[in-house]
């Protein structure tokens, strides 16, 4: 099939793509790839019954594309993709991904606890490998938490030295664009709503630090005695309305929140993770930014990002640029780290102009 009109010249639109799951990610990502001249969106699957029957393309503000939203995946049509912006919980996405690996998609999906499996559920990676395997497609997980910003952006950094001691990550993250995802941290909450939303099991926090450390500890050859994750705990409680696309945080609220986790080897801490997500104001104690530090043999290697690196519009970007790099790779369950840089770094020129970036969509 040949670029369509406004495609840059030699990208020929070839791999097509169906998501799964149109919540506030699942529509940002449909959005990017409405503008790609190498993804075709054929199809697009969501439980709401909201939106269900709906053109995908009004569905997201501009002109009607022909792409019927469906209840069912079964119901999806045959493409070289399938894109999966649902939940955080493997256990519940499995239920979605083998499925679609069983009809031969090419899956990729910003499920946290898929970007890394292998030690935190040994049996289920091995049955989305086996099955991938047995279908000549592959299985990914995206994003970036965990993903490009931390495990595979580290791993990188770890090249400038022969011999890690230790890493260090501290993450503040700027969660105002979400939407569903945002019950699991609490925010929006009073204190004492939280400490009992929390006991009830419905305060989880982050999912995917397992799959981070996990990732790092294999990539540095380290065989890790624990990965302790401890509890989400309130950060800061607002004086001031805080609106975000889907939330309005009131004075006496939760706007901020932190989770921690550890690595141990031989008794020490040598993966040192902390994210802190909120809604954040200038005023606030917690400084923004993002800070890496890996201590090495022959030298310390420090990375701060003053401003943060936006994990919202990071996720979209990895999902987005990964797209053709999942239909091209080696069957199997892969992460990110498998994927050559080059195959996922930006690719601006593969822009459709079919419209404008940046392009607010309906969320009706």
């Amino acid at each position: 099939m040949g670029a369509p009109t406004g495609a840059p010249k030699g990208v020929t639109l070839s791999n097509k793509a169906v998501i799964a799951g149109l919540g506030a990610t699942g529509r940002a990502i449909a959005s990017s790839l409405l503008q790609r001249a190498d993804v075709e969106i054929v199809g697009a699957v969501d439980q709401d019954p909201r939106v269900v029957g709906r053109d995908l393309g009004v569905l997201l503000g501009g002109a009607a594309n022909g792409v019927v939203i469906v209840s069912d995946p079964a119901d999806l049509p045959a493409a070289d993709l399938a894109i999966v912006a649902t939940v955080s919980d493997l256990h519940r996405v499995a239920g979605v991904l083998l499925p679609l690996l069983e009809r031969s998609y090419n899956v990729l999906s910003i499920c946290e606890e898929l970007a890394y499996p292998w030690q935190s559920h040994p049996d289920l990676a091995r049955r989305l490998d086996d099955t991938a395997k047995a279908h000549g497609v592959t299985v990914l997980g995206s994003g970036a938490n965990p993903g490009i910003l931390m495990d595979t952006l580290p791993l990188l950094l770890t090249a400038l030295t022969q011999r890690v001691e230790s890493v260090r990550i501290r993450r503040r993250t700027n969660m105002s664009r979400y939407g569903a995802i945002l019950s699991k941290f609490g925010l929006g909450l009073t204190t004492e709503e939280f400490e009992k939303a929390r006991s009830r099991g419905e305060v989880v926090g982050h999912y995917g630090f397992e799959q981070a450390i996990g990732a790092l500890a294999a990539g540095l050859g380290w065989d890790l005695d624990s990965v302790d994750v401890g509890e989400v705990e309130p950060a800061v409680v607002t004086t001031s309305p805080r609106v975000g696309d889907h939330l309005r945080i009131e004075p006496g609220q939760i706007s901020a929140v932190t989770h921690a986790a550890r690595g141990v080897l031989n008794g020490e801490a040598v993966i040192d993770l902390e994210i802190t997500f909120g809604f954040f104001e200038p005023t606030d104690e917690v400084t923004t930014g993002d800070d890496y530090r890996i201590v090495g043999e022959e030298q310390v290697i420090d990375l701060r990002s003053s401003a943060g690196f936006d994990s919202f519009l990071s996720t979209i970007a990895a999902a987005v640029n990964a797209a053709a790099a999942v239909v091209e790779a080696r069957p199997g369950l892969l992460s990110m780290a498998d994927l050559p840089a080059r195959s996922v770094a930006a690719k601006g020129e593969r822009r459709a102009s079919q419209a404008p970036l940046g392009t607010t969509t309906s969320q009706n």
